[in-house]
C-alpha cells in the first residue's frame, strides 16, 4: 500500500486545491460552437474579458462532456 503524499500546494496530486471556506465559486460563461458532422465544442471563460486576457483564461472542450453542477450534487 502506498502512502499519501501531498503535492507542492498540500493537495492531492492530480486535483485542484479546495476552495477557501465561505469563498465563492468564480463566474464563467460558456459559449458553444455547433458543428455539423462534429462534436460541439464549449469554450468557458471568465465574463467581461476579451482580447490577450481571454486568451489566457479560456478552456474548450466536447459539449458532451459539460453538466450542469446542480446535476452532480
Amino acid at each position: 500500500m502506498s502512502e499519501f503524499q501531498p503535492d507542492a500546494r498540500g493537495g492531492r496530486p492530480g486535483r485542484a486545491p479546495a476552495p477557501p471556506r465561505g469563498s465563492r465559486p468564480p463566474v464563467l460563461s460558456l459559449v458553444v460552437v455547433r458543428y455539423d458532422g462534429a462534436p460541439d465544442r464549449a469554450t468557458i471563460h471568465p465574463p467581461g474579458v476579451a482580447g490577450l486576457a481571454r486568451m489566457e483564461t479560456w478552456l474548450s472542450t466536447d459539449r458532451s462532456v459539460v453538466v450542469d453542477l446542480a446535476a452532480w450534487r
